[in-house]
């Protein structure tokens, strides 16, 4: 028997809860802007994805107006530095609601390291930093769509297979539902199959 639910008859908040207990597992967006004032801002955004690879676009989700978003808009530059499981404790640490002046680097002791092609820092333990310039914002109902091109990427080196990131090794770091985190698991690795033209009679 299933459990029918009508984002009609609930609240915004409850099916809140509800969609994001269900889009499971979310890859985090550790994303590094600066306010105008030269506050370096860093938070935690896990409506995060690819938007195009050609050219590079990757993508998150502001719910309501954050510093993120704000700093975004205000100097077209932020940085996406990658969410890795050993730093769970610093990055649950960035999701305070500070006010846009004081700094989640300086409150929770994260190094900073200069980025190559925008002024936000990125975060020197982070394995992965994507440099961005704005691209795109799109409002849709109570959220924002920032929408960013890459031009520059740096990788720690240890965390590189065949001269491309591993999994196992970048050790990713998801959200799940509440207050609840994830981790990668099991890796299952499955070869596409290929369409073959059936043969003629």
């Amino acid at each position: 028997m299933r459990v029918e639910y009508d984002p009609e008859a609930m609240s915004s908040a409850d099916f809140y809860r509800f969609l994001t207990s269900v889009v499971i597992p979310r890859p985090i967006a550790w994303v590094s802007t600066v306010a105008p004032n030269g506050t370096d801002n860093l938070a935690p955004h896990s409506f995060f994805s690819i938007a195009s690879t050609d050219p590079p676009i990757v993508q998150f989700t502001s719910i309501g107006r954050k510093d993120s978003l704000r700093n975004v808009e205000d100097s077209g530059e932020f940085v996406v530095n990658f969410s890795s499981a050993p730093l769970l404790q610093l990055i649950n640490a960035t999701a305070i609601d500070f006010p846009r002046t004081v700094s989640e680097f300086d409150s929770a002791g994260i190094r900073r390291e200069t980025s190559r092609r925008v002024r936000p820092p990125r975060v020197a333990v982070a394995p992965v930093a994507l440099e961005c310039r704005s691209h795109t914002t799109l409002r849709m109902g109570n959220s924002t769509l920032v929408f960013g091109r890459v031009l520059h990427a740096a990788v720690d080196d240890e965390c590189l297979v065949h001269g491309r990131p591993g999994s196992g090794l970048l050790r990713p770091l998801t959200k799940l539902g509440g207050d609840e985190w994830g981790t990668l698991g099991e890796v299952v690795h499955l070869s596409r199959i290929p369409y073959e033209e059936p043969s003629a009679p």
